[in-house]
């Protein structure tokens, strides 16, 4: 019988209310919880977009880490944060009741004129994309941290407003004056919903996890992330699908968008409340109006900027190499000698290192 359980989550005030939210829930079992905090990549970074990372899970993998070696037993998070292909011996059994999916702009001033040039502030592609294919003058400029970090930028800053999730909001009791609910985004796939990861072997525990999980919600959003999913979507990769359940339908709303924000292929539908088809219906019907040729166009930005980031990575390590040939580290701000007898078998090592991503680089630039 499990009496116990330490539950793994982010440091920000948005990541322990949703921690704390899963803690009571939980509790109701019977299980003792314990909260962990566990900084992560995502959060070390607040000044890089989102969509430059190139990487997915930038704010799970950290937990992920800490699941895998035993650190924690469950891990709390946003589920839009949460990549469609989770890592090995991890799974999902509990996603709680879905808050608000909705967008919000945050205004400086209550009679803004959107047909002036304005600045707003966002670090999603999605919502920039979106943004900009309705109000094609407006600039966006890259906006990161939590949320009271974001709103404190905003107030500092002379941009005119800037995207927030209305959820996010919400739970913090955020009261803001001049917002505007976004009706016309599309918002991320599962936005606004809470899911619980843990070790699939656990039979037991991810049992009872699933007795306090939400159903209709995690059908909605496991539709939306299907469709994400054959998308090859991620924080880099401008796609929006939302499904609600209402009067025993399931009603599924999707988009992609180019990166310069100038075409985006919409599609909605509605299924029966229980198709496990769904999302990948939704996925062929947008492939059709308009979304095979977007995401060819995606494909080829994306190649684009990988190979310049293998080639940065390249240059980077021949210089390690350089350095390490003449008994140096690199960059020169880290500069250490290599003089003692102990460090040649370092030097041989970390060369030896060095040559195996050199020669993975070159193959990835063939």
């Amino acid at each position: 019988m499990i009496t116990k359980r330490k539950i793994g989550t982010r440091k920000s005030r948005l990541a322990l209310w949703q921690a704390n939210y899963a803690k009571k829930k939980i509790e109701t079992l019977g299980i003792e919880c314990e909260i962990i905090k566990i900084k992560s990549e995502g959060d070390v970074n607040q000044i890089t977009p989102l969509y430059d990372f190139g990487v997915s899970g930038i704010f799970t993998k950290s937990l992920d880490q800490a699941l895998l070696n035993n650190t924690i037993d469950i891990a709390v998070h946003s589920y839009k944060d949460v990549p469609v292909n989770l890592a090995a011996n991890l799974s999902i059994h509990c996603v709680f009741k879905r808050a608000s999916s909705k967008d919000i702009v945050v205004l400086k001033s209550k009679n803004i004129d959107f047909k002036k040039n304005l600045t707003i502030a966002t670090s999603s592609i999605r919502r920039k994309t979106q943004w900009l294919n309705k109000y094609p003058h407006h600039k966006i400029v890259s906006l990161r941290g939590n949320v009271e970090s974001r709103i404190k930028k905003l107030e500092k800053n002379d941009w005119d407003g800037a995207i927030f999730a209305k959820a996010g909001l919400d739970r913090l009791s955020i009261s803001l004056e001049n917002k505007m609910i976004l009706d016309w985004m599309i918002p991320s796939a599962a936005q606004g919903a809470v899911a619980i990861t843990s070790r699939s072997n656990e039979k037991e525990l991810n049992n009872l996890l699933r007795s306090i999980s939400c159903n209709s919600t995690f059908h909605c959003v496991s539709q939306e992330r299907e469709f994400l999913k054959l998308m090859n979507g991620g924080c880099s990769v401008p796609i929006s699908a939302f499904a609600k359940i209402e009067n025993n339908k399931l009603y599924f709303k999707a988009s992609v968008s180019s990166l310069d924000s100038k075409n985006i292929a919409t599609v909605e539908d509605t299924f029966d409340s229980s198709d496990l088809e769904a999302g990948k219906k939704i996925f062929r019907k947008i492939l059709k109006n308009g979304g095979e040729k977007i995401l060819r166009e995606l494909k080829k930005e994306n190649e684009k900027k990988d190979t310049e980031m293998y080639k940065g990575a390249l240059q980077e390590c021949q210089l390690w190499k350089d350095c390490l040939s003449i008994g140096m580290t690199y960059p020169s701000w880290r500069k250490r000698h290599f003089t003692k007898k102990e460090d040649k078998e370092s030097v041989r090592k970390l060369m030896k290192a060095y040559e195996e991503v050199e020669l993975y680089l070159q193959n990835k630039l063939k």
